[in-house]
């Protein structure tokens, strides 16, 4: 069996076009008897008009929306997908899978085969045919961003990694799982909310108070909602993002250390001096010298 990543020419022919931009591996299938093998896999920003109807399909899949909402058609139930949800679906499951107008997806998918196929979904919740919440969605992404490094590496035994990481993915969406329309559902919306919010405006925010009135919610919520489902805090995903765009602006245009911090709303050049070293383990100054040297 190869385990060599497929060309281009050979992608399969149910991969969707109707993607703003994607991220594909794919397998050169030698053998119809192997435990599990996977087929393709991906990372999809779906176009607007994004649209999949089949009534049967050949393969297994489990897809995972990390952005976005949609609609799900699913044995013949109707679903709202947002992020943090997950579904599969297998030969004979008849599916259709449409994409918000305003909110267009990000999604995952694997696609996969073999003896032991039926039976991984069989073992995994999602074998159920029914769409759950995930409590721990970055814990998924995370998966699916390390079987995606491996299928589109030049390693040998990169087949192999994704057939194995397939079976933690489907352990790890078990375990994390909650029933499609439960308050988990309301509560993991809440978080995918006030970090989409942060993301927007982290610029403008200086304290994990103000994340929290920003997202109209309370404090000590805010930060329950982080530590069920992310593994960093309120203010250190706002640090985080302030000091990315630190480095950006140190970089690309040479400001001083006191007009970076104005910029960023640090009234103190020592507090975000500090920040940035906590970040990076430098000081701002030496990070600007050492990448001026390296261009």
């Amino acid at each position: 069996m190869s385990d060599n990543l497929a060309s281009v020419q050979n992608q399969p022919d149910f991969i969707s076009t109707q993607v703003l931009e994607a991220r594909y591996y794919y397998f050169d299938q030698e053998s119809e008897t192997e435990d599990l093998f996977i087929i393709c896999g991906g990372r999809e920003r779906m176009r607007t008009d994004y649209v999949i109807d089949r009534k049967n399909f050949p393969y297994f899949a489990i897809e995972y929306v990390a952005e976005g909402k949609g609609s799900l058609s699913l044995a013949g139930i109707d679903y709202e997908l947002s992020a943090g949800m997950a579904f599969a679906y297998a030969p004979g499951i008849e599916h259709s899978i449409r994409c918000d107008p305003v909110r267009p997806m990000l999604k995952y998918h694997v696609t996969f085969t073999g003896k032991s196929a039926e039976k991984l979904l069989s073992d995994c919740v999602l074998g159920d045919w029914k769409v759950v919440q995930l409590s721990l969605p970055h814990e998924i992404s995370e998966v699916f961003e390390l079987m995606q490094r491996e299928g589109m590496g030049d390693g040998r035994l990169g087949h192999k990694m994704c057939a194995t990481l397939l079976d933690l993915l489907a352990t790890k969406i078990t375990q994390h799982a909650a029933p499609y329309g439960t308050m988990e559902l309301r509560a993991s919306e809440t978080y995918q909310r006030a970090k989409r919010l942060i993301h927007e405006h982290f610029l403008t925010i200086k304290s994990a108070q103000e994340a929290a009135d920003l997202c109209h919610i309370n404090h000590s919520y805010l930060s329950r909602l982080f530590q069920r489902y992310s593994d960093i805090t309120p203010y250190r995903l706002i640090m985080k993002l302030k000091m990315n765009r630190a480095a950006e602006i140190l970089v690309n245009q040479q400001m001083l250390v006191k007009e970076v911090a104005d910029e960023l709303g640090f009234s103190d050049p020592y507090h975000f001096s500090h920040a940035f070293k906590r970040v990076y383990g430098v000081s701002p100054e030496h990070f600007a010298r050492h990448r001026s040297k390296m261009e």
